[in-house]
């Protein structure tokens, strides 16, 4: 029997932490699952899934705690695997920045019962122009009845320089 456990981090970035997490999960038998990792500013911050067995799980947890004397500040979370119900859809929002534009898309999604499940963000310069440009991309758990065109008719009702794309192709 095995746990899965989600891992949270940041801390200063510099080489050799990945190398160093992955080979604490190793030696206590753990097997890394999915990871999204990412330096901002001048942090490397992370969340990655792993499965332990329930014998190493403590020892494992323990060892992970240990990585704040290196200055990487980790949580560990215990989770269980669940079965998303409904569609899971990709959505793609492209505007010029203006603040609030995650907080009115993600309005919109818990109006409709919607479920983000996958949420990354991204500010540059407009090709042609200097105006910066706002991006998100989503991985979306819809419920069961909601019509795509609903959906996408309630999101693009938040502002007309808002390009919204949905597909089903995740």
């Amino acid at each position: 029997m095995s746990q899965h456990l989600v891992l949270s981090f940041i801390g200063e970035d510099r080489p050799g932490i990945v190398e160093r997490l992955s080979d604490t999960i190793a030696r206590h038998h753990g097997n890394w699952l999915e990871s999204r990792m990412a330096h901002l500013a001048d942090k490397f911050a992370g969340i990655l899934t792993v499965t332990v067995p329930l014998e190493h799980q403590e020892a494992l947890v323990n060892a992970l705690r240990n990585f704040e004397q290196l200055g990487l500040h980790v949580t560990v979370e215990m989770a269980n695997q669940n079965v998303t119900e409904g569609s899971i859809l990709s959505l793609s929002v492209v505007g010029n920045d203006r603040p609030g534009i995650v907080k009115e898309v993600s309005q919109v999604l818990h109006s409709l019962m919607v479920n983000v499940k996958e949420l990354t963000t991204t500010c540059e310069p407009a090709p042609m122009s200097s105006e910066m440009l706002f991006k998100t991309d989503m991985v979306l758990a819809v419920p069961k009845g909601l019509p795509l065109s609903d959906l996408e008719a309630a999101l693009e009702k938040i502002s007309s320089d808002l390009i919204v794309e949905l597909s089903t192709d995740h």
